[in-house]
């Protein structure tokens, strides 16, 4: 009887019989390692695609800018309606109710069910975030966290973890444990309220966003920068300066207050005595380290020379790069206090580990025709909070008495 010889196929491939079998094996073998490599690297972007997409879609940031989920059209038309004439209130609600609006989350302000106070869309907070991480020093520099509780939670392990060397066959004995305890960054409510006449939001060329974005965030910024600086928490931040020795905020963290470095002089700054401030904090901060001072404390530094003649104070010539001192960029804040006999003119630190400003996600706007007729006022509302996260990663220099 004859044998018909039919093909076989191999992973797609069609091979006779009779053929050559380690090569049919290696054009196997090699056809299954080509489609793990593309299924493999096709999976590996999907998952970071999916990352992205959650990410964007919680509105969390870096840099200090806060990123919110992606722009509804339909919702930002609503809002429009309801910002310019008092429409679309009824259709608010039902997004709202409905779910669909549930990244944004439109909704009537806490206390009452019948006050008009909607969170703005995405693009509007946005906008009005950026601007205030622009014109902000400490929010710029500091680690920023969106969340959409009151307060933000973290740890602090207030000992560290027990270690010790042992033998290849040796007794392994319990270590110390370490203590956690938690480190809260309460919020404050700010707020602004500009005001605009009916005809000009009437008006179609009239861009309400940009209006109410620019007529904002140089309020929220001066408010915030004092709170960062010295706020006492009390309905606002606790400030940089208030985690001392008697301060507002003196005590409130688990791991200690900053460490204050003296100057030696009340009234002058010493070129020796900044060299010494800046090794004062350990290698590990020092990295990504920078300074804050305002104008006037910086116009005095920038004259100070070291031995040689040379100035301790290096220009930047890059646009958006700061100056630097003793190799560290300079941030200017003119909420700092002048050189002065007993204040603390100059912080050095690494910023993004030694502070945590807390962003209640969403800028609130109630719409007021009634009170201040011809004029619409926007009641304009924002919750922060802010403190210290690690006082070993900032330093604060101190004139003498």
């Amino acid at each position: 009887m004859s044998v018909i010889s039919r093909p076989r196929a191999v992973s797609g491939r069609v091979f006779a019989n009779g053929g050559d079998p380690t090569k049919n094996m290696l054009v196997e073998v090699k056809s299954a390692f080509d489609d793990f490599k593309t299924n493999t690297v096709k999976n590996f972007q999907t998952a970071i695609d999916d990352i992205n997409a959650k990410i964007s879609a919680q509105g969390m940031g870096g840099g200090g800018i806060i990123e919110n989920a992606s722009p509804d059209p339909e919702y930002s038309r609503l809002y429009a309606g309801f910002m310019r004439h008092g429409k679309n209130e009824n259709e608010l609600r039902e997004a709202n109710a409905s779910g669909q609006r549930s990244h944004i989350q439109a909704a009537m302000s806490a206390g009452s069910g019948g006050d008009g106070g909607y969170l703005a869309p995405t693009e509007w907070d946005r906008k009005v975030n950026k601007a205030l991480a622009v014109i902000s020093p400490m929010r710029r520099i500091s680690n920023v966290v969106a969340t959409g509780v009151r307060a933000y939670s973290t740890l602090w392990n207030t000992a560290a973890w027990g270690s010790g060397w042992v033998g290849e066959t040796a007794s392994r004995p319990q270590t110390s444990s370490a203590t956690l305890a938690p480190v809260t960054f309460d919020n404050g409510e700010i707020y602004a309220m500009p005001a605009v006449t009916q005809q000009l939001l009437d008006d179609a060329q009239f861009n309400i966003e940009d209006w109410l974005s620019s007529e904002v965030d140089d309020v929220f910024a001066k408010q915030e920068g004092i709170a960062f600086i010295a706020g006492d928490g009390v309905n606002k931040p606790r400030g940089l300066l208030t985690y001392v020795a008697g301060g507002a905020s003196d005590g409130r963290h688990p791991g200690g207050n900053l460490t204050i470095v003296p100057m030696g002089h009340a009234t002058a700054l010493q070129a020796d005595g900044l060299i010494t401030f800046t090794y004062s904090l350990s290698a590990p901060y020092r990295q990504g380290a920078s300074w804050l001072m305002n104008s006037t404390t910086a116009g005095k530094i920038r004259t100070m020379k070291d031995g040689q003649g040379n100035y301790l104070w290096k220009e930047s010539y890059v646009l958006a790069q700061p100056s630097t001192l003793l190799g560290y960029p300079v941030e200017i804040d003119e909420n700092m206090p002048d050189v002065a006999a007993d204040t603390l003119p100059i912080a050095f630190g690494n910023f993004k580990l030694g502070y945590t400003v807390n962003d209640r996600h969403g800028i609130r706007i109630l719409r007021d025709p009634y009170t201040a007729k011809p004029y619409v006022l926007f009641y304009v509302t924002k919750r922060v909070g802010g403190g210290v996260s690690d006082p070993n990663a900032i330093r604060l220099l101190k004139m003498a008495v």
